[in-house]
């Protein structure tokens, strides 16, 4: 599509509502007019058509002067998660996976700079960070996140690399953009991603790309441990059989 076409089909309203809705999520306390209008960048009648228009639409509620998300919104997000029948019947394998290593085991997809939590099987042991469906973490920092950035296209890669937040989470991350590009290609070439305690300190995961029947990377599917319990060597070693394995297994959905 050209310019001008994609000129023509984009619909800034939507996108500037979207952008308003993705604002209240991040202040889950409320926001006041004035507030919403700075942070947005909007006028404050701007700013109010937006949010009278959430809650018209059942999407935000508004108590006096603040507005807030309204629980739709996870309704929508639990529907569409639910309604995804590839992580419906990727969860047994990845139920076995967490059962044979003891450890948990997760899906994930790329939204954005991060990853979005789409499936996730408990491990046993317990570690700080906390995970479930939905939860967003930053791409660079994670196993899912470097699989998932190492199937976009060089193009969308460099853009990615330009633009992205990115912050020393422990003193391990790797925040030099030209080494975080060398790590990206290191896992397209590996065909998976360790990642060492680059998100928390203790905290090693392994990923592997899940592909569609055209060969995009769509998702990836990871292994995390604390690690006191297994060095890098050993994670590729005893947990990456076991993922490709299961990698391979959800992959057949696409073929059947």
């Amino acid at each position: 599509m050209d310019e001008a076409a994609a000129s023509r089909d984009h619909v800034g309203s939507l996108e500037r509502g979207l952008g308003v809705m993705e604002i209240l999520a991040r202040h889950p306390s409320g926001m006041t007019l004035t507030e919403m209008a700075e942070e947005a960048g909007l006028t404050r009648a701007g700013a109010r058509r937006f949010l009278l228009t959430l809650v018209a639409t059942g999407y935000a509620t508004q108590d006096g002067r603040v507005f807030s998300l309204s629980p739709r919104l996870l309704t929508v997000a639990r529907t569409w998660l639910g309604g995804a029948s590839l992580w419906s019947f990727a969860a047994p394998i990845m139920r076995a996976v967490a059962a044979r290593l003891n450890e948990a085991c997760s899906a994930a997809i790329l939204s954005g700079e991060d990853v979005v939590y789409v499936a996730r099987i408990p491990g046993r042991r317990i570690l700080s960070v906390s995970l479930d469906v939905g939860t967003r973490l930053p791409a660079y920092c994670t196993s899912m996140g470097r699989m998932l950035l190492a199937g976009l296209t060089s193009g969308e890669l460099d853009a990615f690399l330009r633009q992205a937040t990115i912050e020393r989470r422990t003193p391990k991350t790797i925040v030099e953009r030209p080494l975080l590009a060398k790590a990206i290609a290191k896992a397209r070439a590996d065909g998976f991603a360790i990642v060492d305690e680059e998100l928390e300190l203790g905290l090693r995961s392994i990923a592997v790309p899940i592909h569609d029947r055209a060969g995009r990377t769509i998702a990836a599917i990871n292994v995390s441990t604390q690690s006191a319990r297994f060095s890098v060597a050993e994670m590729e070693q005893e947990f990456l059989p076991a993922l490709l394995v299961a990698r391979q297994r959800i992959e057949d959905f696409f073929v059947v």
